[in-house]
């Protein structure tokens, strides 16, 4: 019967960690977001632009994309992550979008 709570317990703690992990990786990115946004604005004054705002990207969406300026790159895990990308359009005006990619997992095989 001991057996059986431990590996219950063992489990549950497993899940639990689990979701402390997945949370940990939405904060992560929003602190190289918010990093991000803040070189972005820097480089705007720089410019002589206006900083870009985020928005999020919608499907089919057109994007008018002459120069990458920056990228929030995606996580290092097997599943769809947010990512951002920093651009400035046809009008010199830089635009944040952020979107979902599926993430730079590093165990697939090939």
């Amino acid at each position: 019967m001991s057996f059986i709570k431990a590996l219950t317990f063992a489990g549950a703690l497993a899940m639990s960690l689990n979701a402390l992990a997945e949370g940990g990786g939405d904060r992560t990115f929003e602190k190289m977001l918010g990093a991000s946004n803040e070189a972005m604005e820097k480089y705007a004054v720089d410019q002589g632009k206006r900083a870009p705002r985020i928005k999020d990207y919608e499907y089919g969406m057109t994007l008018d994309v002459v120069k990458v300026v920056s990228v929030v790159r995606p996580a290092a895990v097997c599943g769809v992550v947010p990512a951002a990308m920093t651009y400035e359009d046809s009008e010199g005006q830089l635009n944040t979008i952020k979107y979902s990619v599926l993430g730079a997992c590093r165990n697939r095989g090939s």
